[in-house]
C-alpha cells in the first residue's frame, strides 16, 4: 500500500472515519513496507533546511553532531518499536479515541486545542522557508536569525499567498494532499543528497578528517543562541518527535501495522531525513559561512541568516529552489490538515474545509512571524514537552493498569467526561518542570524525560486514590 494511501486511512480514522472508534480489523492491517516510504518522506521534509543549519549557530563539535545524532536518532526508533507500535498493535485505536477512553471528552478538548495550534504555528515556519525560496527573484531581504517581526512589504505579501495556496490546497482533503507528498517526497531526498555532495566539493573535502573538521572541536555559538554540547544534541533528536512517539501520536498510524516490528520502519525518517538531511543542510550553512557576506555579519556582531532558499540555489540552483519550496509545502500542507482535524474535534458541527480554513490562516499569521522557523530547535522542544506527557498516561496505564490496581479506561467504564486524575498529572509534571527550566535555565529537552515519567506515576497514584470501584 502507498504512503498516500496509508496516511488517507490513517487520517480518515481520525476524521471519523469507520474505524475512528473500534479496532482495526485484519483485512486493513498492513505489512512493514507501507510504513517505509511514509516515514522516509514524512521526516526528510522544510524542517530539515532549517534544523541543520541551526546545530551550526549552536557551535557544536563534529563528535557531538555527527555521533550525537546518531544515539540519539537510535532512542527516537526504540521509542517508536517498544512504546508507540507495541502499544498501537495491541490496542489498534487512534490516539484521540484512546485518550478519550482515559481521560473523558471535555478534557480531550484541551489536548486537541493545544495540539492544533501547535500544529499551526510548525506550519508556519514551513511557510517561512517556503517564503525563504520564493522571494529569490524578487531580491528579497532574508530574515535574520534573530528578526521576530517581519521584515518588509515584500515578505508579507509573499508568505500570505503561500500561506493561502496552501491552506486552500489542504481544505480539498487529504486525498490531494498526500498523493502529492508522495511524488514530491523522493525529488526532495534527492535534492537533499545533491546539496551534501556539492556543499561538500564547495568546501574542499577530500577525506573523512576534512570532513570532521567542518565542526571541528566545535565553537561559541552564534549571538542569541544557546551552546549546544552532546548531550544537547542526543536529548534534543531523541525527543524532536517526542509528541509522535512517546506522546504517542502515532498510535493513529502504527495501528495498521499487522506487527509491532513495523516500528523499526522509523529509522527510514531518522536516518534518512534527521541524519543525512540535517547534516546536508548543515554543510550548505558551512558553505554560506565562508562567504563575504557572512563574515561582514560575523564581524559585525551579528549572527548570519538562516535562510533555505538562497542556500539550497547556492548549491544546485534552480533544483534547490523547487526543492526547498516542495519540502515546505509537504509538511506546511498535511500539517495544517491536521490541525483542522484537532479543531473539528472541538467543533465539530464545522465543515473540515471551514477549519481547515482557519488552521491555515492560524498559520499563515504565525508564518509572517519568522521567530517561530529562527527559533526552531526552541519551539521542537516545547512541542514535544506540552504534549508528550499526555503519551505517559497511556503508556503508564496499558502497563502498569494490572500493578497499580487501576480500572483501565476508567473515563469510559465510569461515564465521565474530566478525569481529573489525568489533568492534575499532566499540570503538576508541567507545572514543575517548565518552573525547573525556566528558573534555574535548563534546557528544555533535558527536562521532558523527567516530566513524562512524573506523570505517567502521578497519573497511576491519582486513579488509585481517585477511582471508584
Amino acid at each position: 500500500m502507498s504512503q498516500a494511501h496509508l496516511e488517507e486511512e490513517v487520517i480518515e480514522g481520525i476524521a471519523g472515519g469507520e474505524f475512528e472508534r473500534e479496532p482495526i480489523p485484519g483485512s486493513k492491517l498492513k505489512g512493514w513496507k507501507s510504513f517505509l516510504g511514509m516515514y522516509a518522506g514524512e521526516h526528510a521534509a522544510g524542517t530539515e533546511f532549517m534544523i541543520g543549519p541551526l546545530f551550526l549557530t549552536a557551535g557544536v563539535s563534529a563528535f557531538d553532531l555527527i555521533v550525537g545524532l546518531l544515539i540519539g536518532n537510535l532512542l527516537a526508533i526504540l521509542s517508536w518499536r517498544f512504546l508507540t507500535a507495541k502499544i498501537a498493535v495491541e490496542n489498534r485505536l487512534t490516539l484521540y479515541y484512546q485518550l478519550e477512553k482515559i481521560c473523558g471528552k471535555k478534557l480531550v478538548i484541551g489536548y486537541n486545542l493545544a495540539n492544533g495550534i501547535l500544529f499551526c504555528f510548525l506550519a508556519g515556519s514551513m511557510i517561512t522557508v517556503s517564503a525563504t525560496a520564493v522571494g529569490i527573484p524578487f531580491d528579497m531581504e532574508m530574515p535574520k536569525l534573530t528578526d521576530t517581526m517581519p521584515n518588509g512589504m515584500t515578505w508579507v505579501v509573499i508568505v500570505i499567498l503561500i500561506g493561502t495556496v496552501i491552506s486552500l490546497i489542504a481544505s480539498k482533503g487529504y486525498d490531494t494532499v498526500s498523493k502529492a507528498a508522495n511524488w514530491m517526497s523522493p525529488i526532495i531526498v534527492i535534492a537533499f543528497i545533491a546539496c551534501g555532495i556539492v556543499a561538500l566539493g564547495q568546501l574542499g573535502v577530500k577525506s573523512f578528517s576534512d570532513f570532521w573538521n567542518i565542526w571541528g572541536k566545535g565553537s561559541d555559538p552564534f549571538p542569541g543562541q544557546l551552546k549546544y554540547t552532546f548531550w544537547h544534541v542526543v536529548i534534543w533528536s531523541w525527543f524532536a518527535n517526542a509528541a509522535m512517539h512517546i506522546g504517542m501520536s502515532d498510535l493513529s498510524v502504527f495501528r495498521f501495522a499487522k506487527k509491532a516490528n513495523s516500528g523499526w520502519t522509523s529509522a527510514a525518517g531518522m536516518y534518512v531525513g534527521h541524519y543525512m538531511a540535517w547534516i546536508a543542510a548543515a554543510l550548505l550553512y558551512a558553505v554560506y559561512l565562508k562567504s563575504p557576506e557572512a563574515q561582514t555579519f560575523l564581524s559585525n556582531g551579528e549572527a548570519p541568516p538562516v535562510a533555505p532558499g538562497p542556500l539550497a540555489n547556492n548549491a544546485i540552483g534552480i533544483f534547490g529552489i523547487i526543492a526547498v519550496v516542495l519540502a515546505g509545502w509537504t509538511t506546511a500542507n498535511p500539517t495544517i490538515y491536521r490541525a483542522g482535524l484537532a479543531f473539528q474535534a472541538i467543533i465539530p458541527k464545522v465543515s473540515t474545509f471551514w477549519v481547515t480554513i482557519i488552521a491555515g490562516t492560524i498559520a499563515t499569521i504565525a508564518g509572517l512571524f519568522p521567530a517561530f522557523a529562527m527559533k526552531l530547535l526552541g519551539f521542537v522542544a516545547l512541542y514535544g514537552f506540552i504534549l508528550a506527557p499526555f503519551g505517559a498516561i497511556i503508556v503508564f496505564e496499558h502497563f502498569f493498569h494490572k500493578q497499580a490496581g487501576i480500572v483501565k479506561n476508567y473515563a469510559e467504564v465510569a461515564n465521565i467526561k474530566f478525569n481529573k486524575s489525568v489533568f492534575f498529572a499532566w499540570a503538576i509534571s508541567f507545572g514543575l518542570f517548565y518552573f525547573i527550566s525556566i528558573q534555574f535555565d535548563v534546557f528544555l529537552s533535558f527536562v521532558t524525560l523527567p516530566a513524562w515519567l512524573l506523570c505517567g506515576l502521578l497519573f497511576l497514584i491519582f486513579s488509585k486514590k481517585f477511582q471508584k470501584k
